[in-house]
């Protein structure tokens, strides 16, 4: 039983990484593999809070999402041309063709892209480089933050799960 706990520790541990990597489920992963432990352990009551909490931090998780793209994205003057470009150059650096790097492949195309999208998006809306450049910045920035605050949810949620599961596993 403590190698399956452990197994699906690894599962939550992979779920706080894609809280804060784009592509890679976040807490929806980490939801699933407690209800996976439910079922193996036979006891839904043992995990009832974990599960309220990570249903909670799943919700929290897509609102915190769009509020702080859409805070960096105000903070910073960008239009809807910029956030359009942003999640256009997400999908394209994740798929590889925004930017061609040697090097990084889809991570750091997930990075770079949304920032050269948002500042195309900006540029072609507004025609002026240092305000595309702006919202550019200010839209990654926000949804930086966002991602950030999405993987400290996620680690709440995997903390909680520990804290009321562990006696079952070690009967402490």
């Amino acid at each position: 039983m403590q190698i399956l706990y452990w197994l699906l520790v690894a599962v939550m541990a992979v779920g706080i990484v894609g809280a804060v990597v784009p592509a890679i489920p976040g807490a929806s992963l980490i939801l699933i593999a407690i209800i996976i432990w439910g079922f193996i352990s036979d006891s839904f009551a043992a995990i009832q809070t974990p599960l309220i909490v990570t249903v909670v931090v799943l919700l929290l998780s897509v609102g915190v999402d769009f509020l702080a793209s859409y805070l960096g994205a105000k903070k910073a003057g960008a239009s809807q041309w910029g956030q359009i470009g942003a999640i256009v150059g997400l999908v394209l650096g994740f798929l590889g063709f925004l930017p061609a790097l040697p090097f990084g492949g889809p991570l750091l195309g997930m990075l770079l892209g949304p920032l050269v999208g948002s500042i195309i998006g900006e540029y072609l809306y507004r025609r002026d480089f240092g305000l595309a450049i702006k919202a550019g910045i200010g839209i990654v920035a926000g949804t930086l933050v966002g991602n950030l605050i999405q993987g400290l949810l996620a680690i709440a949620a995997v903390v909680v799960f520990l804290v009321t599961t562990w006696s079952q596993v070690y009967g402490t």
